[in-house]
């Protein structure tokens, strides 16, 4: 048997997202196989035969190793793959897309980048003045805000920083101050599926999610938002991500690329992702399934 769309997943919290998918199946008449831990052996076993085979693949296995067999497979066998691997690990490198994107003409943070701890042990000189009296020291593939330094002030702390994480390479960065439109911070995160955007306002504080409205792109001239993202989407090549952007003096992408986007939706935690937006992803993603049949 071939499935038009196979996705596989175990976190949880991805079955609200799930249930989605199935149900844009459903409307777009199309097949979908979901590999679960329970079924997982059996799954597995039934590609490497040739028994049960897809077109296309939504891999939500990510970081467990088990799973692995089967973006494997996809590969191995042609299907088309939603984000696949090695245009992931491509696009998180945060020190690659950081001169992509300014190559570009994409505006950035104010950035030094420097080479991993293991390659240059001692680093060179650093010129701290033109990143102010804070800045913001991140390991070059960290997600999820992991070994990100905030407020940092010092070169010992640098130095420090690169040794948590020493095969990779580190972005230090000037922090960015947003501009502030009706008491609040010009802080956005949009999220980027199959061509379509959408808009967030993103505290960074509590990490809650507001839609834009179309009133307030209007208002607020915002609409360069879609615009900046779509660019980054065609940089990056990736099928679906995140990007943080602020509105300061112009419109700076502060974290760039995140393609394992957190799918939990609103309704079911706070910082969730508003649960249309999810609902028109699934969608979107479908979309590429069903444009492979």
């Amino acid at each position: 048997m071939r499935y038009d769309l196979c996705l596989p997943w175990y976190w949880e919290y991805d079955d609200v997202f799930a249930g989605m998918v199935e149900r844009a199946c459903i409307e777009e008449g199309i097949s979908l196989w979901q590999i679960k831990p329970d079924n997982l052996l059996e799954s597995i076993t039934a590609l490497y035969k040739g028994v049960t085979t897809f077109k296309t693949l939504l891999h939500r296995g990510q970081g467990e190793a088990i799973f692995d067999p089967i973006p494997r497979w996809a590969r191995e066998f042609g299907a088309r793959r939603i984000n696949p691997v090695e245009v992931s690990a491509w696009s998180e490198d945060k020190a690659t897309m950081h001169l992509e994107l300014i190559n570009a003409g994409l505006h950035t943070p104010y950035t030094i980048l420097l080479a991993p701890f293991l390659e240059q042990p001692v680093a060179p000189a650093i010129d701290l003045t033109p990143l102010g009296e804070n800045f913001v020291i991140k390991p070059s593939n960290g997600g999820g805000g992991e070994g990100v330094i905030l407020g940092a002030a010092t070169v010992d702390e640098i130095l420090k920083a690169r040794m948590e994480f020493p095969e990779q390479k580190y972005l230090i960065q000037a922090h960015v101050v947003p501009r502030i439109i009706e008491e609040t911070p010009a802080w956005f995160r949009v999220f980027y599926a199959n061509g379509e955007t959408h808009p967030c306002w993103w505290d960074t504080d509590t990490h809650i999610y507001t839609k834009v409205t179309a009133e307030e792109e209007s208002q607020y001239h915002l609409s360069r938002l879609r615009d900046v993202t779509k660019r980054i989407a065609s940089i990056c090549k990736l099928d679906w991500f995140s990007t943080e952007i602020a509105l300061a003096d112009e419109f700076i992408i502060v974290d760039y690329v995140n393609d394992e986007i957190d799918t939990r939706v609103q309704s079911q935690a706070m910082d969730g992702v508003p649960d249309e937006i999810m609902e028109s992803i699934a969608r979107q993603l479908v979309k590429i399934a069903k444009e492979n049949l």
